[in-house]
């Protein structure tokens, strides 16, 4: 009997030795050209899943997720190297602000004022600017835990890029016991302004092997918001059906992605557009679910905001490698913008992105992994 007792008590200790512990590690990732440090943030659950998180601008490194056989890979598209993120501004997960996605000729009125933004998209503005939050050095406060936690914070100052007041803005990434990666945002502002956060993380379920135009994709949402070729919404919210816009059923994205007989596909070089969800609460609801057949991964995302953003890498050459060393080609990756419309502050029917001083701007997105 005692031997027995002592043998279970030596396998739980040995299974104990190998799970992983959850908790969070803390790492220099390089130095910025003002002396400045960044570092690497390594959140573990106990499951064995892994988001490796840069406090320079907020960069999804690496995330990994189990297969259906248990193997763990990175399912993310990330650089190998602070010095890497430096050489030209990324879009490989960063967080995106002060307002994610367009705003047409980089203007907009508000409360009778007329704002000029800085212009990096053609004659338009995208994603917060020339420097936008995806170049700014975070302060970084991290929690250790079963679910370990980063906080990242960073103030904008009142006219940065063009913005009116000044923005205090929190982000934390939060990797939870059931594989999931949560992101909350909260901001407030001295001065009312717009505002529109997102992550731009591109996701391969592959494990960096495979493009993803075999992944199946689902979106719920019935309507879209076509654009003008320098796409910019036409205010129109138009119904998916009988579009290559349709994924309200689970669609392998590459089944319609070339079917330039549509002029937005045209536009976009492929899917670059919003999508309305159907669900117009603003609770927590399913937004989207992407499966890769081979692995066997899923990831559902859930969301607060109206909408959702999906890009297909269509603008990715290669020239970028991951810390695997593969290319990042076209179509390499996914993104899951969750957002409010682009445009909104110059499209009055479009929800508001207008934050007012006394108010507090709270947004969360939650991309889990499971498999089938």
């Amino acid at each position: 009997m005692k031997h027995t007792i002592f043998s279970l008590l030596l396998v739980m200790a040995l299974l104990a030795m190998v799970r992983p512990k959850a908790g969070i590690e803390q790492a220099l990732f390089g130095t910025l050209p003002d002396g400045r440090e960044a570092h690497l943030f390594t959140l573990r659950n106990a499951a064995g899943m892994e988001a490796k998180i840069t406090n320079y601008g907020g960069f999804l490194v690496a995330l990994t997720a189990p297969d259906r056989t248990g193997k763990q890979a990175n399912v993310v598209l990330g650089l190998s190297s602070l010095a890497d993120y430096l050489k030209a501004p990324s879009s490989l997960g960063p967080i995106i602000g002060r307002f994610g996605n367009r705003i047409a000729g980089g203007k907009f009125t508000l409360d009778g004022t007329d704002y000029t933004l800085a212009i990096n998209n053609g004659g338009n503005h995208i994603h917060g600017g020339k420097v936008g939050f995806n170049q700014k050095l975070w302060a970084a406060t991290p929690t250790n835990g079963p679910e370990p936690a980063l906080t990242l914070r960073y103030t904008s100052p009142d006219g940065e890029e063009g913005y009116p007041g000044t923005l205090a803005v929190t982000v934390t990434y939060i990797l939870q016991k059931n594989n999931a990666l949560r992101i909350d945002y909260q901001a407030t502002t001295n001065k009312s302004t717009v505002i529109n956060l997102t992550n731009h993380t591109y996701f391969n379920l592959s494990g960096q092997q495979r493009d993803v135009l075999n992944k199946e994709l689902m979106i719920s949402a019935d309507r879209f918001l076509p654009t003008t070729k320098a796409q910019i919404p036409t205010g129109e919210l138009r119904p998916v059906a009988g579009t290559p816009f349709d994924f309200t059923k689970p669609t392998p994205i590459g089944t319609r992605i070339n079917d330039t007989t549509d002029v937005q596909i045209s536009y976009g070089y492929g899917y670059d557009h919003c999508w309305v969800f159907t669900d117009k609460s603003p609770k927590l609801k399913l937004g989207a679910t992407v499966y890769d057949p081979p692995s066997g991964r899923v990831l559902t995302m859930y969301t607060t905001e109206p909408a959702v953003q999906i890009y297909t890498a269509n603008h990715l050459n290669g020239s970028q490698r991951g810390p695997e060393g593969v290319p990042y080609t076209r179509r390499f990756g996914i993104c899951l913008e969750t957002q409010h419309f682009p445009d909104s502050p110059n499209q009055p029917t479009f929800p508001t992105t207008t934050l007012r001083p006394g108010q507090v701007f709270k947004s969360t997105t939650v991309y889990q992994f499971s498999v089938k």
